[in-house]
């Protein structure tokens, strides 16, 4: 088998029982890095202290990586211009933590009838998000609500 130092240097082609002893003559463990090649290759390490480091660094990158949540903005097809601005506001404050933005209008009684006024609503939302907001999916109507998703700009 090919044999590797705990430092990284090759120590040659030895036989399965000088590699042993070798590793026993340093206290350390012999760990095979890649038994399907011709020879073998193994290494010397100290394989406690290697699954240590290797769990403190996964730890440590899930720590650091953000989760995507999805907020969720109601707007309603009468809505005023003036409370659409605060909608967009609260809108634009979850896109640039980089959260998704789902915008969803519930319509009621002959509201059905007028769907079209709905993605009206919803373009015009979207108008005033447009330089820090992409559409994952444009306005749709689904039986009685009208739903579109908002995703952070990409840089």
């Amino acid at each position: 088998m090919r044999l590797i130092d705990e430092d990284g240097t090759q120590l040659g082609i030895v036989s399965g029982a000088e590699a042993h002893r070798l590793a026993e003559e340093k206290e350390l463990d012999l760990v095979k890095i890649s038994p399907n090649a011709v020879p073998p290759v193994c290494k010397l390490m100290d394989y406690g202290k290697y699954r240590y480091e290797t769990i403190k660094r996964e730890k440590e990158a899930r720590k650091n990586q953000h989760v995507v949540e999805i907020k969720e903005v109601w707007l309603s097809m009468t809505i005023d211009d003036n409370d659409l601005q605060v909608k967009a506001k609260q809108a634009r404050k979850f896109l640039q933590a980089g959260n998704k933005v789902k915008v969803s209008i519930r319509m009621r009684g002959r509201q059905n009838a007028h769907a079209s006024m709905g993605v009206d609503v919803m373009n015009e939302f979207f108008e005033q998000l447009k330089d820090v907001a992409q559409q994952e999916r444009k306005p749709l109507t689904e039986g009685r609500n009208i739903i579109m998703i908002l995703g952070p700009q990409k840089a």
